[in-house]
């Protein structure tokens, strides 16, 4: 009887022992699986239809070591790898995902309403950088009301280090970090947690190094289009149904065999395709299938800022559930340090923008953009709040300057908390980076462990493409870059935990908004339509939140001198019926390290206090008196 499979491609290891073996090869006459035992045993696999080879070997085993022989010549690794013991130059290794017993066996998933997520690079997030050092850590970012875990992608790569977008085993958790087991392990502690964990995947080209796929077809690359990395994946041209398999499977194997919660598609802009669905639609197909009555996120980091990305299938988008959105941390970071050059260049950091960034998303959606001299974005309008995942801090953000700070150190620690309010009270899904829950002064550079000569030309990119930043293209600042191919350069950007109990004013101010965001019914909506805003000043503004009962809630944020309204003609000011503010959260509280924070609403009318921010909720006030 045929053996039926799990996935189209990769090695399986069958329940009565032995192992079925796939491949995509169509530049190959012969395949031969090569299991390496004291003597090596050599299997010809059967030529299939449209390139594949297949065959079982009953003497295979788990943790067996193997390798695929091309045309009785050169052995490499398998493209569907599940693990790589010796890195992506290595053989592979035979891996049975069903040994490992789930503890969270009654997980249900995410759903992205409602959701606080963190993005980690595994190999800082601790001193040791593995998956068990990282399990140690998760219930303080549990505590903290942390829900989602976005890990930055793992599929494994050359070198001892590095952030892991130059990935070439697609299949194979890099060994760097643990086994797939340790993998497993985590998202396990995590669930035990109530928290969701999502991969960062890249599908939009293959590492430089150590990508041996040309070796069995030459077709998984497109000349079509420019890529910023490389060579373009061929979703779309001569014998793409094969390539489109293999990552739409690669997203599936992830959801199934790690029991994730989703994926975030790293860099969608770069992803070319005409064809008639989408491959991007595919990967959704796939992945929603592979969880079953599961439910997972599926969200897209897009320069463009596609909105059919997001949208529903059946209303001609590609159904992820949501998107980063970039303009808000533009904003964000020229309000935080007055930086506007490069990229930031189109943004103020101005009230109406952030009244706007809340109210509908992505600041650009079709307008002219100076620093392209196009246009940028497309409408998104209809799009729910929850859909866009704001941040003011991530990988490439805080990666993208001289010396890998973090926003919060390069401003005022007032304008910090003030801005931090900003933004997790504000209707977007909140991303934090590692660390900044608790204010880590470890910077974050760009850094890969590559051979000698290579290592020399990604130095080298990296210092054209800061270059685009004039303070940063300064030949002194050149010189200073710290090189990616340093270990020293990866050392400096691990956490230094004992920061968590130094730093205890900001833990305790992200806990405390995390907590007014979850049990606040004004913040935790995310209404559609739920909230709106005006421009109080140069660098004020306020939000208001309204609810059916009529217990609207203020958000006043001042990143600013002293502000004082007298008169106060603007509506959204107002209480509602019968009613005056009263604070119920402010940025400027001593435990925060704030320095108190007077009544706002008072005998001399609105008075906001500078670099600041304040929540108001109504009390009921009866009878109302003549002056009111």
């Amino acid at each position: 009887m045929e053996y039926q499979r799990r996935l189209p491609i990769g090695a399986e290891l069958r329940p009565q022992g032995g192992a079925h073996f796939r491949v995509w090869a169509p530049k190959r006459q012969r395949v031969d699986v090569v299991l390496y035992r004291e003597k090596e045993l050599v299997t010809p696999l059967q030529r299939e239809r449209d390139g594949y080879f297949a065959g079982y070997v009953s003497q295979a085993s788990e943790g067996d070591c193997y390798r695929f022989r091309l045309d009785g010549e050169r052995e490499f690794p398998d493209p569907a790898s599940r693990f790589q013991p010796e890195g992506p130059h290595g053989p592979s290794q035979l891996v049975d995902p069903a040994t490992y017993q789930w503890q969270a066996a009654n997980w249900r998933g995410v759903k992205l309403p409602g959701q606080v997520m963190y993005e980690m690079h595994i190999g800082t997030f601790t001193p040791a950088g593995t998956w068990g050092a990282a399990i140690e850590r998760l219930p303080q970012l549990a505590e903290m009301g942390i829900t989602v875990l976005e890990v930055m992608p793992v599929a494994d790569f050359p070198g001892q280090f590095g952030w892991g977008y130059d990935g070439v085993n697609m299949f194979a958790p890099t060994r760097l970090y643990g086994s797939p087991d340790d993998f497993r392990r985590f998202v396990d502690a995590a669930h035990r947690l109530n928290m969701g964990v999502i991969l960062d995947v890249v599908y939009n080209h293959f590492g430089p190094d150590g990508n041996y796929l040309g070796e069995y077809s030459s077709d998984y690359v497109s000349q079509r289009y420019n890529n910023e990395w490389g060579d373009a994946l061929n979703f779309d041209g001569e014998n793409s149904a094969p390539v489109r398999e293999f990552f739409a499977t690669n997203a599936a194997y992830w959801i199934e065999e790690f029991q994730l919660d989703g994926l975030r598609l790293d860099a969608t802009q770069q992803i070319f395709d005409q064809s008639p669905q989408h491959v991007i639609a595919l990967i959704n197909q796939y992945a929603r299938a592979a969880a079953g009555t599961r439910s997972i996120i599926l969200v897209a980091e897009n320069e463009r800022q596609e909105a059919r990305l997001a949208r529903p299938v059946e209303r001609g988008g590609y159904g992820l559930d949501g998107m980063w959105n970039d303009d808000f941390h533009h904003t964000a970071r020229v309000a935080l340090t007055g930086w506007d050059e490069a990229y930031y260049t189109d943004y103020h950091g101005s009230p109406q923008e952030f009244i706007s960034a809340a109210k509908w998303g992505f600041l650009f959606q079709g307008q002219r953009y100076k620093w392209q001299k196009a246009r940028r974005g497309h409408a998104a309008l209809d799009l729910r709040p929850e859909q866009f995942i704001t941040f003011l801090e991530n990988h490439d953000q805080v990666s993208n300057s001289a010396a890998g700070e973090r926003p919060a150190r390069l401003t005022s620690p007032a304008k910090a908390r003030a801005m931090a309010a900003l933004w997790l009270l504000s209707p977007g899904t909140p991303l934090f980076f590692q660390g900044q829950e608790f204010g880590a002064t470890t910077p974050f550079h760009f850094f890969a462990d590559h051979h000698a000569e290579l290592a020399k030309l990604v130095a080298k990119g990296r210092g054209v493409f800061l270059s685009q930043f004039p303070s940063i293209a300064l030949p002194e600042v050149q010189a200073s870059l710290p090189n990616p191919a340093d270990r020293q350069t990866f050392e400096s950007c691990r956490l230094d935990w004992t920061e968590y109990d130094e730093h205890a004013e900001i833990v305790q101010l992200h806990r405390d908004l995390l907590t007014l965001r979850r049990t606040d019914p004004a913040f935790s909506a995310q209404r559609v339509r739920g909230c709106d805003g005006a421009v109080l000043g140069a660098e004020a503004l306020l939000l208001r939140f309204f609810l059916d009962s009529g217990e609207d809630r203020l958000l006043v944020v001042n990143l600013g001198r002293t502000l004082h309204l007298d008169p106060a003609p603007e509506p959204l000011l107002a209480p509602p019926e019968a009613a005056r503010w009263r604070m119920v959260w402010s940025s400027e509280d001593i435990k925060y390290g704030g320095g108190g924070f007077p009544a706002v609403d008072g005998e001399e009318n609105w008075r906001i206090p500078s670099d600041s921010a304040v929540v108001l909720a109504p009390e009921r006030r009866q009878p109302i008196d003549k002056e009111s």
